[in-house]
C-alpha cells in the first residue's frame, strides 16, 4: 500500500479558515452604511426615569416645607448627620459605594453599546429600507447548506458577527474534499445571506469517534 493511501486512512481532521476579501457582500450597498441595530432599552430607562423622578420630587417636597417655615424630613436629618459622623472606611460604606459605581458603569455600557446582538444588519440597497437577519436563522441557513454536502453527517455552526465557525463530521469521502466543498458551499451561502458585513469562515472537518 503506497504512502499516500496510508496517510489518507490515517487522517482524522482537515481544517481551514478563510478571512472575507472585497466580495460583493463585504461592500456598502448602493443605499449606504449599514449600522447595528439600537436597542430601545425601554425597562432600564423607565427604571431610571422613575427613581431620578421619585428623588426629584421629594427632595423639592422637602425643601419647598423647609422654607415655608416646616421641619425637614426626619430621613433627612438623619441622613446628614450619618454623612457628617460616618467614617469612610467602613465596610457598608465601600459596598454601598461600590455598587453604586457598578450600577453607573452598567448604564453607560448601556446608553455606549448598540445592543440587539442576535440582529445581524444585512445590505442597504436602498437608502430608506433598513433589514436585518436574526442570528439563529443565519445559523440554520448555513447548517442546512451543509448538510447537504456529500459525506457530511452532523454539522455545528457559530455564527458571530465576524467569524462563522463550523465543526462538521464525516463517515466517508477523503476529508479534505468534503472540506473543500463545505468551503464553496458556506462561502455561497453566506454572500447569498446579503449581510452588510460578510463574516470569515472556518471550517473543521472529522472522522465521527469510533464508538468502544
Amino acid at each position: 500500500m503506497s504512502d499516500d493511501r496510508v496517510a489518507e486512512l490515517d487522517q482524522s481532521a482537515s481544517a481551514a479558515q478563510y478571512e472575507p476579501g472585497a466580495s460583493p457582500a463585504s461592500r456598502e450597498g448602493s443605499g449606504g452604511r449599514a449600522g447595528r441595530f439600537w436597542s430601545a432599552r425601554r425597562v432600564p430607562a423607565a427604571l431610571v426615569a422613575a427613581i431620578a423622578l421619585g428623588a426629584a420630587g421629594l427632595m423639592l417636597y422637602d425643601i419647598a416645607a423647609v422654607r415655608a417655615g416646616r421641619p425637614a424630613m426626619s430621613w433627612r436629618r438623619q441622613l446628614a448627620d450619618q454623612m457628617a459622623s460616618q467614617p469612610l472606611n467602613e465596610t457598608w460604606v465601600l459596598v454601598a459605594a461600590g455598587v453604586a459605581m457598578a450600577l453607573g458603569v452598567w448604564l453607560i455600557l448601556l446608553v455606549l453599546t448598540p445592543g440587539l446582538r442576535a440582529l445581524l444588519p444585512m445590505r442597504r440597497d436602498f437608502s430608506h429600507v433598513r433589514a436585518g437577519l436574526d442570528r439563529k436563522a443565519a445559523k440554520l441557513t448555513l447548517r442546512d447548506r451543509a448538510m447537504e454536502v456529500s459525506g457530511v453527517r452532523s454539522v455545528k455552526v457559530r455564527m458571530r458577527r465576524g467569524k462563522v465557525r463550523v465543526h462538521a463530521q464525516s463517515h466517508f469521502r477523503d476529508l479534505d474534499d468534503v472540506r473543500r466543498d463545505l468551503d464553496g458551499a458556506l462561502s455561497t451561502g453566506i454572500t447569498e445571506l446579503g449581510l452588510a458585513r460578510s463574516p470569515g469562515l472556518s471550517v473543521r472537518v472529522r472522522r465521527p469517534k469510533k464508538k468502544g
